[in-house]
């Protein structure tokens, strides 16, 4: 079972993506965790990456992509595996059908602009230790004050208001495009985003076929 995880920041892909590793057993691959990899083993698309990225440069479509295939094909993806972060735009999904990575579904976390706004802007860090609150779902006992060492809570610079727009407005110009794509080739899967973690999860097995 090959999955695509798609879904605007703040959506929850990264929490569906830890549930959905344990239920299904397949490895979820993220972009950066893949150029690590390939970097630290040596690679020769490793070592092509590590000179754009060292030179402060973005890394080419071809080159993500090639590291992709060359990820997938490890014998811990023999079962199946989730993309979180690739593609990110129709040329990467595109690329990706060229070179052969076979995508069975593609579910997408749909959740209004509003509600991530309300949920990220929301977030608050410890200066000191990094333990995360929220002010209406998770909030410390004090306000602004860190349950575990007592450390100041913060924003972080991402979580700020007009950052999160920005992050939305990307993502609607560019990744949203990918839903049109897989939609026409019958591999898209809509999912409420809003609900609660269990239920979007129990959806999500459902419309891909597995049991919960």
């Amino acid at each position: 079972m090959n999955l695509i995880l798609l879904g605007a920041p703040g959506a929850g892909k990264g929490t569906q993506a830890e549930l959905l590793v344990k239920k299904l057993q397949i490895p979820a691959i993220s972009t950066g965790n893949m150029l690590r990899e390939a970097i630290q083993n040596g690679t020769e698309l490793g070592a092509q990456a590590k000179q754009y990225m060292d030179g402060g440069l973005l890394v080419p479509d071809e080159l993500i992509l090639g590291i992709v295939k060359e990820r997938v094909a490890k014998p811990d993806c023999e079962k199946g595996f989730i993309l979180d972060g690739v593609p990110r735009t129709q040329a990467q999904a595109e690329a990706l059908d060229r070179m052969g990575v076979r995508i069975d579904h593609v579910i997408s976390l749909e959740i209004d602009d509003q509600v991530i706004e309300s949920r990220m802007t929301g977030r608050r860090v410890c200066k000191n230790c990094g333990a995360s609150y929220h002010i209406a779902a998770n909030p410390p006992k004090t306000q602004g004050v860190c349950d575990e060492c007592g450390g100041e809570l913060i924003i972080r610079a991402d979580d700020t208001a007009e950052t999160v727009r920005k992050r939305l407005q990307v993502y609607h110009a560019s990744t949203e495009v990918l839903k049109t794509y897989y939609q026409r080739q019958g591999k898209l899967v809509l999912i409420q985003g809003d609900q609660s973690i269990e239920q979007a999860n129990r959806d999500i097995l459902s419309a891909i076929g597995a049991k919960a």
